[in-house]
C-alpha cells in the first residue's frame, strides 16, 4: 500500500468517524417490509396456485424507517418524520424504531391511512408473492400540518435532511414545499431520493439521487446509453436547480453530475449482488450523512457506493456497520 493510498483511507476513516457527531432528519414515507417464510409441497384445487405452509414471520423496515436505520447504523442520530395508520403494524414499526434507539416522536398517526406494509411470501429462496397494503393518497389536512409543523420544530437540532418519496403521499406539494422552505432557511443540507413524478417539486435542493429507470421517466424515453443518461440527468438538474443529482445505475455503478462540469462516472464495487432492496435508502443516508460532514460531493457519492456494494450482497433490506464501511473503504482504495 502506498503512503498515497494510507492518507486517502486515513481520510475516509476520519470522515466516516464524525457521523457519530451528527443528527439527520428523515422525512418520507415510512414502511413496514413483512416476510413470511415457508415450504411448498403441493397446489391447491381451488386454483393452481402453489399452498405455501408458513413457517416463520420476519419484520424489517422499509422506505424512510431504512434510511434512519442505516443512520444509525453508522453511530449517528436519525430523527424520523412520516404517517404510520391506527392498525398493528404502526406498533411493529415502533417497536422496531425502538430497538434501534430512533425517536418515535415524528410518527403523525393517522386513522384514515393504513400503515404501508409489503408482505413478501417466500418458499425455497424464491419470493412466491408480494402483497401490497398502503394508502397512496396525499395526506389530509391535518397530517399535512402536523409533519411541517413538527420538522420546523426540530429543524435547528439537525444538521441535514432527507427526504425519502416513495409516492405513498406523505411527500405532496404542500409538505414539500414547507419543508424544503424552512431547510433552506437554515441553510442545512437537503437531499431527496425522489418519485418520478415528482421531480418538480423538489427545487434547489443539495444533490437528488434518482435511479436510471427513474431518469428516463422524466425524460419520457428509454435510457440505454451513458451518453442519453448524461444528457437526461444534465436536463434534471437544470429544470430542478439541483447543485447535484447521483443518479444510480445498479450493478453499472452512479453517475455524479455536479454544476457545468465533467460528469463522473462511479464503478459498482459489489463483487456480487444479491438484492438490491433499500440500495437507494443507503445511498441517500449515507450521502446526507458525508455532505452533512463536510465532505465535497464527489467523495461522498464515491462513499455512498461502497456502502450500497455492502448491502446488496443481502437479502432485504439491509444496512452497514462503521466496521463494514471502513473495511470496504480499505478494500476499495488499497491497490
Amino acid at each position: 500500500m502506498t503512503d498515497t493510498e494510507k492518507e486517502m483511507i486515513e481520510e475516509y476513516n476520519r470522515l466516516v468517524d464524525r457521523f457519530s457527531e451528527l443528527s439527520i432528519m428523515v422525512v418520507g414515507d415510512l414502511m413496514v417490509d413483512e416476510y413470511m417464510w415457508g415450504e411448498v409441497s403441493r397446489v391447491s384445487q381451488e386454483a393452481p396456485v402453489p399452498i405455501v405452509a408458513i413457517g416463520k414471520r420476519s419484520f424489517r423496515l422499509g422506505g424512510a424507517c431504512n434510511v434512519a436505520t442505516n443512520i444509525a447504523a453508522v453511530g449517528a442520530r436519525a430523527l424520523l418524520v412520516g404517517v404510520v395508520g391506527d392498525d398493528y403494524r404502526a406498533g411493529v414499526l415502533r417497536g422496531m424504531l425502538n430497538e434501534r434507539g430512533i425517536s418515535t416522536d415524528g410518527l403523525i398517526h393517522d386513522a384514515d391511512r393504513a400503515t404501508t406494509t409489503k408482505t413478501r411470501v417466500i418458499a425455497r429462496g424464491q419470493q412466491i408473492v408480494r402483497c401490497d397494503e398502503e394508502s397512496t393518497e396525499e395526506l389530509s389536512k391535518g397530517p399535512r400540518e402536523q409533519v411541517i409543523e413538527f420538522v420546523e420544530k426540530h429543524i435547528d437540532e439537525v444538521d441535514g435532511i432527507a427526504i425519502e418519496d416513495y409516492g405513498k403521499g406523505v411527500i405532496c406539494p404542500d409538505v414539500t414545499r414547507e419543508v424544503l422552505k424552512i431547510a433552506r432557511s437554515r441553510g442545512k443540507i437537503i437531499t431527496v431520493d425522489p418519485k418520478d413524478e415528482n421531480f418538480l417539486l423538489y427545487k434547489d435542493v443539495t444533490v437528488m439521487t434518482p435511479n436510471q429507470h427513474e431518469v428516463a421517466t422524466f425524460l419520457g424515453k428509454r435510457i440505454e446509453t451513458l451518453d442519453e443518461l448524461i444528457t437526461a440527468t444534465r436536463k434534471l438538474r437544470d429544470e430542478t436547480r439541483s447543485k447535484a443529482i447521483l443518479a444510480t445505475r445498479g450493478e453499472h455503478g452512479m453517475l455524479l453530475l455536479m454544476g457545468e462540469g465533467a460528469p463522473i462516472n462511479i464503478d459498482t464495487v459489489a463483487k456480487d449482488v444479491y438484492d438490491v432492496t433499500g440500495a437507494g435508502d443507503t445511498v441517500i443516508a449515507l450521502m446526507t450523512l458525508a455532505l452533512s460532514a463536510g465532505a465535497s460531493m464527489e467523495r461522498s457519492a464515491r462513499l455512498s457506493n461502497m456502502a450500497a456494494g455492502i448491502v446488496v450482497t443481502e437479502i432485504g433490506a439491509a444496512t452497514v456497520s462503521v466496521d463494514e464501511l471502513k473495511a470496504s473503504i480499505r478494500d476499495n482504495l488499497s491497490g
